[in-house]
């Protein structure tokens, strides 16, 4: 048998398969029958799925065929009264469970479903397998007066931080103003918060100031649903980050407008640095139980004296409990720094910039759980700045000059996350992000702002009434 020579990388020639698939005929009347009872499904569990629609739709049509047009009108006219009644007498009920409910049913419907598989796909988030397409599951939409919180079952491979990656764009395909993602408590779910108008664009007016400071819920501010925000400062210390007039007079003196009740009772003693000569806080002097400023070697050095103080309360405390208690004899010492990076890198003599920094660092590992707790502001998060930022808990990052300060300031990835420092407009002072330890998600504030007069009128009516309040011995 002759052989045959083939070149390698030649094609063998093959003869085509003749296939002829199987042909099976099915009657008229039984395909027929197939899609009739396929579109009564369809239409059986659409009717299920919007029953705030059908349901309403057939009662109407059972009270207009069984009793006619003019009991139909009765009927209108008696529910559309209970409706405005209910929201005459119980406004916040009425939004709440009457028109929010039906506001969101509608809009799920006629803004999200409507395109939501186009969006998906052209924000990637929509997955290929097989010949198959898959689309995240839109599941919920509630609304409120300022927004829609969306929730969505996730595919398969999909995290969090997948959907805050998206978030910008799925608001711009939606015609919204902004977006972020948060996880919804359930690993396969998000819960995307778009907003339709912005409720932090009117300056908050300063909070009522309450008796007795409440050190787990300091009432600050409002956050982006228009709740109260309230901080807890106990077992925290607080970094407070933003660009030259971007607010953190606000954060500062909100603070200490919550805590000036304990303040006049003795429950709480501020000691306070500002290194800008005492432009900032001067106005505060009377809440001050020390006063440093104007000169680094004596800011160094009643930093020491917390420090002392902090260990001889460490002593008294061992073994008795593991967490401080504020009392008038024991108060919570609470150290505000204006600007921190005057005192950790913009000071010239290395020995006190070392003392500086050796007494911050011991105050912020060590303070928290015996009630010394630091409130520091900066305007420059740099590393080689503020080497021990890691140390606070809370952080509160305002309008910043750079995309890339807001993850410094609050953590990696907290940018993706909705943390967008560095869009926050000049004309919003007092607007920023909050990051807690222990949560991803940021929480976008406005906080309360106090004039100069209503600074000074704090002053006076909640002065310490103790003899530590003689100006004569403000430390200079």
């Amino acid at each position: 048998m002759p052989l045959i020579n083939v070149i390698p990388g030649d094609k063998i020639p093959t003869a085509p398969f003749n296939v002829r698939l199987p042909v099976c005929r099915v009657p008229g009347w039984l395909l027929a029958l197939w899609w009739l009872l396929r579109g009564l499904t369809r239409l059986t569990v659409l009717a299920v799925r919007y029953w705030w629609l059908t349901a309403p739709t057939v009662a109407a049509a059972w009270i207009r065929v069984r009793y006619g047009w003019p009991t139909l009108g009765a009927v209108v006219l008696v529910l559309t009264a209970v409706g405005v009644a209910w929201w005459r007498l119980h406004p916040s009920s009425w939004w709440r469970f009457g028109c929010y409910p039906l506001v969101g049913r509608w809009r799920r419907l006629w803004v999200y479903r409507r395109r939501w598989s186009s969006v998906m796909a052209t924000c990637g988030l929509a997955m290929a397998f097989a010949g198959e397409r898959y689309v995240p599951q839109l599941l919920a939409v509630r609304c409120d007066r300022f927004g829609d919180r969306v929730t969505v079952r996730m595919l398969p491979g999909q995290i969090p931080d997948d959907w805050g990656q998206a978030a910008e764009r799925l608001a711009y395909a939606f015609r919204l103003r902004d977006g972020r993602a948060a996880s919804a408590g359930r690993p396969d779910r998000v819960v995307l918060h778009f907003n339709r108008r912005d409720p932090l664009a009117a300056t908050v007016a300063p909070l009522p100031v309450p008796e007795v400071p409440d050190l787990t819920g300091l009432a600050l501010g409002v956050q982006e649903d228009g709740q109260l925000y309230q901080l807890r400062l106990a077992g925290s210390h607080v970094l407070i980050a933003g660009a030259t007039n971007s607010g953190k007079g606000s954060v500062i003196w909100s603070l200490l407008r919550s805590l000036a009740g304990g303040i006049r009772s003795g429950l709480v003693e501020v000691w306070a640095f500002d290194p800008k000569g005492g432009m900032e806080l001067a106005a505060g002097v009377p809440l001050f139980a020390r006063f440093a400023y104007d000169d680094p070697d004596s800011m160094a050095g009643v930093l020491e004296e917390a420090v002392k103080r902090m260990r001889q309360r460490a002593a008294r405390l061992r073994g008795v409990t593991r967490q401080h208690v504020p009392t008038a004899d024991e108060p919570l010492l609470v150290l505000v720094v204006d600007e921190l990076a005057a005192l950790t890198a913009y000071i010239t003599d290395r020995k006190v910039r070392d003392r500086i920094r050796e007494s911050l660092g011991l105050l912020l590992s060590q303070g928290r759980a015996v009630g010394v707790h630091v409130i520091a502001a900066l305007q420059d998060p740099r590393k080689d700045v503020l080497p021990f930022r890691d140390l606070f808990p809370t952080r509160i990052g305002l309008r910043m000059t750079e995309p890339e300060q807001a993850d410094m300031v609050l953590g990696d990835g907290a940018r993706d996350r909705g943390a967008v420092c560095d869009r926050i407009p000049e004309t919003a002072p007092g607007v920023g992000y909050v990051v807690l330890d222990g949560r991803r998600e940021p929480v976008r504030v406005r906080f309360s702002y106090l004039t100069d007069d209503d600074i000074r009128h704090l002053g006076r009516e909640h002065r310490r009434l103790t003899p530590d309040t003689d100006e004569s011995e403000v430390t200079r």
